[in-house]
């Protein structure tokens, strides 16, 4: 009966050396207040001077978003008072921001959609009060940090459309290599806009802000919680209030933090203290040639060039390093969809269970293909081989190294295999008459035991043949 209209606003800190407008450093987790100086704390008579670095990652963003780059931009001055905010206002852009009308396709149960981008401009960050009991501290170390604000369109009709959204939106930035994306520092933070609307009708709902949204998860959670307290406000027929609420994650609810009947009046005045842009068209073509290839684009590759289904390969290519990693192992071992089928099986499940990054493995892609090519000559079984994969995610010592330490080297020698299929067969009277009088499932219990007799270093192929080769010697 009722549709969601949901539109995100994404602040992403830009990963630059220094602040927006000074040479304060912008490392994360320092000190309260020693990277702060008089243009960030807006002493007066201090002026501020924009980073080239951050336009120029401004820009990235925009032209992988395929936003039309404003050629003639500035910045404005947002006015309003807050304890973080020292010089009582923001330096930010409103009227000519950096990027305009571009667009992201997410990808939603083997559909394709098009999410509007309304606009994309840089502004600095406030600071970071700490509340403690009895007071309030402020640090003022994030004060000028460059952000980049990426507003979509409301074109998001579901809490998996935003989730969606934000993760393909996460994975340019980290292509570009133009943020970190981590959302425990407030690297990456999202606000969401949420109104409900009869089907087939075209008139905005009154809408409610999201906020204190600290992941994904929260994004996704939230907008579901919000749709139904909506929903059941409509059916009731109680006026939904225009209002600013906030994500109890423990709860598991929204809860209003303040009304917005009224939009808020920033007073946004020209900034004077910082020049109107003009970018060049070289300037816009340089950086457009210096793009990586893009996830969408690699996807796409990785299906082409090597055979992979879509799905596996929008696993792959959602990472950068993880899709390099995989690239480079191909190069070694030139059989894509088995190191496919390893990268996003017991590879990935071993990252997880470290809570780990692929850029943190203490082994090369070369170490990777020597162990797969030890399962295609048969020197280890699949299960020896996740084991060994374990061991070198825990040391990064060689495969030859673990095998031997660890007495994992398949036996196929069927000589060796025959002495633990007879003691299979002695010890398993039962099983064995059980197969010679047609139950098949007792044939692949006795495998098994040959399996576990030999701790799992049999050969299953081999040992198969052995078994079924003396069953028939003893039953001709």
């Amino acid at each position: 009966m009722y549709e969601a209209v949901i539109g995100l606003e994404v602040h992403a800190q830009l990963k630059t050396q220094t602040k927006a407008f000074c040479g304060c450093m912008t490392g994360f987790g320092k000190e309260a207040n020693t990277q702060a100086c008089p243009v960030c704390l807006g002493f007066p008579g201090s002026l501020p001077v924009l980073n080239e670095k951050a336009l120029e990652y401004g820009i990235k963003v925009g032209l992988a978003l395929h936003c039309q780059i404003q050629k003639f931009t500035k910045f404005d001055r947002k006015n309003y008072f807050y304890p973080d905010l020292p010089k009582g206002y923001q330096i930010s852009q409103y009227g000519l921001p950096l990027a305009l009308q571009g667009f992201l396709t997410i990808e939603l149960k083997e559909k394709k959609k098009s999410i509007g981008i309304r606009r994309a401009h840089l502004e600095e960050d406030a600071g970071k009060l700490i509340h403690q009991e009895g007071c309030s501290l402020v640090d003022y170390n994030r004060a000028g940090i460059p952000l980049l604000e990426i507003v979509s369109e409301p074109d998001i009709s579901s809490p998996e459309e935003a989730y969606e959204y934000l993760t393909s939106l996460k994975s340019i930035l980290k292509y570009l290599e133009v943020c970190d994306c981590d959302m425990e520092k407030g690297s990456l933070r999202c606000d969401a806009n949420i109104s409900l609307r009869k089907h087939g009708v075209q008139e905005l709902g009154t809408k409610a802000e999201l906020k204190n949204l600290n992941s994904f998860k929260a994004v996704r959670d939230s907008l579901t919680y919000e749709i139904k307290r909506q929903t059941e406000s409509l059916e009731a027929q109680k006026p939904i209030l225009q209002e600013t609420r906030l994500w109890d994650e423990v709860a598991g609810k929204t809860v209003s933090m303040r009304s917005k009947e009224e939009a808020m009046d920033y007073r946004y005045f020209p900034e004077p203290d910082l020049p109107p842009l003009t970018i060049q068209d070289s300037v816009i073509k340089a950086l457009r040639d210096s793009l990586p290839e893009l996830p969408e684009a690699l996807k796409k590759r990785f299906v082409s060039d090597y055979g992979l289904s879509a799905y596996d390969a929008g696993i792959l290519a959602a990472e950068k390093a993880f899709a390099k990693f995989f690239e480079d192992t191909v190069k070694f071992y030139p059989k894509a969809k088995i190191v496919c089928n390893w990268c996003i099986g017991p590879l990935s499940y071993e990252l997880n269970a470290r809570n780990s990054s692929i850029e943190s493995l203490l082994f090369t892609p070369q170490a990777l293909s020597s162990l797969l090519q030890f399962v295609e000559e048969g020197k280890l079984n699949n299960l020896a081989a996740k084991e060994v994969l374990a061991q070198m995610c825990n040391s990064g010592k060689p495969v030859e190294v673990i095998v031997k330490e660890k007495d994992l080297l398949q036996v196929s020698d069927t000589q060796e295999l025959e002495g633990i299929v007879d003691r299979v067969i002695a010890e398993n009277a039962k099983s064995v008459g059980d197969y010679t009088s047609g139950k098949g499932n007792a044939f692949m219990f006795l495998v098994g035991q040959v399996m576990k007799a030999s701790k799992g270093k049999a050969n299953p192929k081999v040992a198969q043949d052995v078994l079924r080769e003396k069953l028939k010697v003893k039953n001709p």
